[in-house]
């Protein structure tokens, strides 16, 4: 059915790259000739991954005739459905929008079937930890608990009065979903990059690994903190608001390597003894999924997306209390158990691509036929 409509793909913005930019990748690979809608574009932000989407056919909102919009983007969400909603998009069939913060999900859709795939609804909006501790500054905790309140009735509003159908990106999503908005989803585990052989036991592995933004509700800090304590050796990869600081408390053993390709950062999974994933109330999680697939187990916050994706004491460890005695406490616990990477390898298998591309064609031939034929 795919090559009979016409598609379009909306998603929050451009400016960094993580899991929700990895399930607009797969979606343009399904609708290769799809345009892409965002808010804005930061080419300079991205950095090297801006490659990945400098030959697609972009159109931004109108935020980008805003001076300094790039800096101003946070500020300026309470106009953020405005920006969604100006887009035409009469002349589509299928509308797919990948959303979390930035309302992407309030395009309108008049002729064709909005999809919505959900990684979470917004973090900021409903209560959960974000990239930076904002109501710790007096200012930006009165002028964004203003901002939020008007937005949380936006949101529910447009999730209600402009999407046909939901995907939620795990449980915990689903979960969001019918609690705020009071609506059903189909769960769809987003695109994961699986190796075509499974890993080699025998294989050297001589580090701990963190793989991440550096930012606040994916605390950093701990791992570095547990590792430097215990002097055991971080491979940090990432960057963000945070290195500098963690730079101040990072011991001998910590390694800050910013930025890595696809094929570099695969070879540091095979290299690593574990994960360390000390995230809040993740949505998904992606890479812990990835360094599974390479057959290292994953010391994970148990909260949110790695709930689902890792079997305690048989693909790593989960730990509760989210602090540097919590995270190591964990450590300790690893040490004394046997993790098989094939096993790991054969469990990641279930969030393979081919899983999603597969799902969400099924799913969208269902919905698109029962809502265009009505």
């Amino acid at each position: 059915m795919k090559k009979h409509l016409k598609v379009a793909l909306v998603h929050d913005y451009l400016a960094e790259y993580g899991g929700a930019e990895r399930v607009l990748e797969a979606l343009h690979q399904i609708y290769p000739e799809a345009p892409v809608y965002t808010a804005f574009v930061d080419a300079e932000r991205l950095g090297k991954q801006w490659q990945r989407f400098a030959s697609w056919d972009i159109h931004t909102s109108w935020l980008t005739k805003i001076p300094f919009h790039r800096r101003l983007f946070s500020p300026l969400r309470i106009f953020a459905p405005s920006f969604f909603s100006s887009f035409d998009l009469s002349s589509f069939d299928l509308v797919i929008s990948s959303t979390n913060a930035y309302f992407a999900k309030a395009v309108r859709v008049p002729n064709g079937v909005h999809i919505c795939y959900c990684h979470t609804p917004s973090r900021s909006l409903w209560g959960y930890s974000t990239m930076t501790d904002w109501q710790s500054n007096p200012v930006t905790k009165f002028f964004g608990t203003l901002i939020n309140h008007y937005l949380r009735v936006e949101d529910v509003k447009i999730a209600r009065d402009n999407v046909d159908y939901f995907i939620a990106n795990s449980r915990e999503t689903q979960r969001r979903i019918k609690k705020f908005y009071k609506l059903a989803s189909t769960l769809i585990y987003p695109p994961v990059h699986i190796p075509k052989q499974p890993p080699d036991p025998n294989h050297s592995r001589t580090y701990f690994l963190y793989v991440n933004r550096l930012a606040w509700a994916k605390h950093p800090e701990l791992a570095v903190q547990v590792c430097t304590k215990l002097g055991l050796p971080l491979k940090v990869v990432g960057s963000g608001k945070m290195l500098s600081g963690l730079g101040d408390i990072a011991g001998p053993t910590v390694e800050f390597l910013g930025h890595v390709s696809d094929s570099e950062l695969s070879q540091l999974y095979r290299g690593a003894i574990a994960l360390l994933y000390p995230v809040e109330d993740e949505d998904f999680g992606i890479v812990p999924v990835e360094a599974m697939a390479h057959g290292i187990p994953v010391i994970a916050h148990a909260s949110g997306g790695p709930l689902e994706s890792v079997i305690d004491g048989k693909t790593g460890i989960l730990f509760d209390e989210l602090s540097l005695s919590g995270l190591e406490k964990a450590v300790t616990k690893f040490k004394r158990g046997r993790f098989n990477p094939t096993f790991l390898y054969h469990h990641a298998k279930r969030y393979s691509q081919d899983e999603f591309s597969q799902k969400l064609s099924r799913f969208i031939e269902e919905k698109v036929a029962q809502t265009l034929h009505r």
